[in-house]
């Protein structure tokens, strides 16, 4: 059926992914697009944020549920540092 008005995410899990001294990040940067049309016209916000894993990534299967070593996400890094 169709997706009418619904909204769709898709993703793929990337299994060589760009490191940091061996742990997965990402980078969340603010941008406002203000025009499409005629020609594309977006503003980049000076600050950022850089989220990191706190476990060195591996593909080890017996790790591919740690959340510390896929997940760069600041609520499930905090409770590993809180927990020491």
């Amino acid at each position: 059926k169709g997706l009418g008005n619904q909204g769709l995410v898709m993703q793929r899990y990337i299994t060589n992914p760009l490191l940091i001294q061996g742990h997965k990040f990402d980078l969340r940067l603010y941008v406002l697009v203000t025009s499409f049309h005629p020609r594309l016209e977006a503003f980049l916000y000076r600050e950022g944020l850089a989220r990191f894993a706190t476990a060195p990534f591996t593909l080890d299967p017996e790790f591919r549920g740690d959340p510390f070593v896929h997940l760069t996400n600041s609520s499930v890094q905090k409770s590993r540092v809180e927990s020491g």
